[in-house]
């Protein structure tokens, strides 16, 4: 027995396998091959392989998203087969090249025709080839597509995961995470939240490769992980294991029940969510409604920037899906963290503080104005509200809505619907926000407060650090503060405020929120219906402000 032990970031006990990610080499390694058919046979085999992936995902698709969504999948197994395509690749290995590097220079030689036409629709087709092109080389190189080659569920191992890694991962195989570094507010951790399973990171070199396949118990709660536990270890994992079957089996019993406390005070509990596939869980964990949706999964799930229609899907799909419920779509939030190789972002010494977010979209009008258009134009499906993060002046909220106001003009004059009474929000995460809160809400027609980036600028302390421990500390009264700041001045101009950080779901804050005067808490699915019980517990009349206090 091996035990270790982490930092639980996702409540849970989970048992199974554990499985290292599977990540994919940026190039081929060889580039001379040594026989010619025996490289025909890998190619000719990696082809057939990504075909039937491709024609799957189309069925997939068309099922979940509609003939739109399947016909993406089925343009790209074309272009498997695409005898030109093909021919390019087999002209390469004639010169000598392996399978890999054939793939890498037919993907290159079109991509780079595709990008140089006139016809827009073609250039867009760019993007199509390297994504070809990419599956073609995972399958040559026994990559597994969403990083598990495993029929069965299992724990997930890695160093840590990207934003774009994550977003790839086929989530129906994951019981669980586990890391070797990484923090609480990482995309793994964030991820692992949304899924309603266990994760723990942080645990260092103790997390070894040879662990491939062993039988492991991890418990979220308490960050301790055994692999190939002995019968009093396994005992314990077990008890714990049972008793959370029950409380899950005991919270079904708070599924459409009102969130309101003793006293009639009603809150709002709304979901986050990183993609159109996370409204399931919404929808099963009685979410009213979706509070952040994180739309950069759209630019770090591509390669190249998601067009228009592209993005109207997606939050098209989303809105309808919802019912007329509020689905909260947060604009393109990238940078920092969360950077994107084709928006060719200069290196910063600190990204946390530079170009990303808002500063973004308003330096850069046209990619604003397209997620602009899909999102007016997804708004006649359903009820979205607009948010903007990382605001720290009233002129970046005025040239926001000045851009909206362009846009719906725009789509005026082409007669295409949208609803006018789309609210706009902003995202209070920075001193500076809530420093002119007062301003900003004359502005717009909500706040919801970011608290994990909040505590990053209010403390000093970097979120992505996993060795700041107890320096980053989202409790702090400096923190919780600023919060009722933004709420006083939210409830002057007679706007709603809400929390979509990661502190909403903390259930020893409530009294603290309901006291400050939180109108909505957003949190991952799996946390409403716990956060629901602790409501309806709750006298809201009594709740003080304690904790504001050093």
């Amino acid at each position: 027995m091996v035990v270790m032990q982490g930092s639980g970031v996702s409540k849970g006990v989970a048992k199974g396998p554990v499985y290292f990610y599977q990540r994919a080499a940026a190039a081929a390694v060889r580039l001379d091959a040594a026989c010619f058919e025996e490289e025909k046979r890998r190619l000719d085999a990696a082809c057939e392989k990504s075909v039937e992936q491709l024609n799957a995902l189309a069925e997939k698709a068309r099922k979940e998203a509609g003939e739109d969504a399947a016909m993406l999948f089925e343009t790209h197994a074309m272009f498997v087969e695409d005898e030109d395509f093909t021919d390019c690749m087999t002209a390469a290995l004639e010169k000598g090249c392996t399978a890999e590097r054939a793939v890498e220079a037919a993907g290159e030689q079109f991509s780079a025709m595709l990008a140089g036409m006139d016809d827009e629709y073609m250039r867009a087709r760019a993007a199509d080839i390297k994504d070809v092109a990419r599956r073609i080389l995972s399958n040559l190189m026994g990559i597994a597509e969403g990083g598990i080659d495993l029929d069965g569920p299992v724990i997930l191992a890695a160093d840590d995961l990207a934003p774009s890694e994550t977003l790839q991962l086929d989530k129906r195989k994951i019981l669980g995470f586990i890391t070797r570094g990484g923090s609480g507010n990482s995309h793994t951790a964030i991820l692992a939240r949304t899924m309603g399973i266990p994760a723990i990171c942080g645990l260092g070199d103790a997390l070894k490769r040879e662990m491939d396949g062993c039988v492991a118990y991890i418990d979220g709660e308490t960050g301790r992980v055994a692999v190939e536990p002995d019968e009093r270890t396994l005992a314990a994992f077990e008890e714990k294991y049972e008793k959370q079957r029950e409380m899950k089996t005991l919270m079904e019993t708070m599924k459409g029940q009102k969130d309101v406390t003793l006293d009639g005070r009603e809150i709002m509990v709304y979901c986050n969510i990183g993609s159109p596939e996370d409204v399931a869980a919404v929808q099963a964990n009685d979410g009213q409604g979706i509070g952040l949706f994180r739309s950069e999964f759209l630019y770090l799930a591509s390669s190249d920037y998601p067009t228009e229609e592209e993005q109207f899907r997606a939050y098209k799909q989303v809105a309808a899906a919802m019912g007329g419920r509020r689905v909260v779509i947060r604009t393109l939030d990238i940078g920092a963290d969360k950077q994107v190789g084709y928006f060719a972002l200069q290196k910063e010494e600190n990204p946390a503080l530079g170009m990303r977010a808002v500063r973004i979209c308003l330096s850069r009008p046209e990619v604003f104005r397209t997620q602009l258009r899909a999102l007016y134009r997804a708004s006649a499906y359903g009820r979205i509200a607009i948010m903007f993060p990382m605001i720290t002046s009233v002129w970046e909220v005025r040239e926001c809505k000045q851009a909206c106001r362009k846009v719906m003009a725009e789509l005026d004059a082409e007669g295409v619907p949208y609803r006018r009474d789309t609210e706009i929000g902003i995202m209070v995460e920075t001193p500076a926000c809530v420093f002119v809160a007062e301003e900003l809400a004359k502005e717009v027609d909500f706040f919801s407060v970011g608290t994990n980036d909040l505590t990053q600028y209010t403390l000093a302390c970097d979120r992505q650090a996993n060795d700041l421990g107890r320096f980053f500390d989202p409790r702090h009264p400096a923190v919780l503060r600023a919060v009722k700041m933004a709420a006083d001045a939210a409830h002057r101009a007679g706007i709603w405020i809400g929390i979509c950080g990661e502190m909403g779901a903390d259930l020893s804050l409530l009294e603290t929120f309901l006291a400050i005067g939180i109108d909505e808490l957003s949190v991952s699915p799996a946390a409403v219906l716990p956060l629901r019980a602790e409501i309806r517990k709750t006298t809201a009349g009594a709740c003080t402000l304690e904790r504001l206090k050093c």
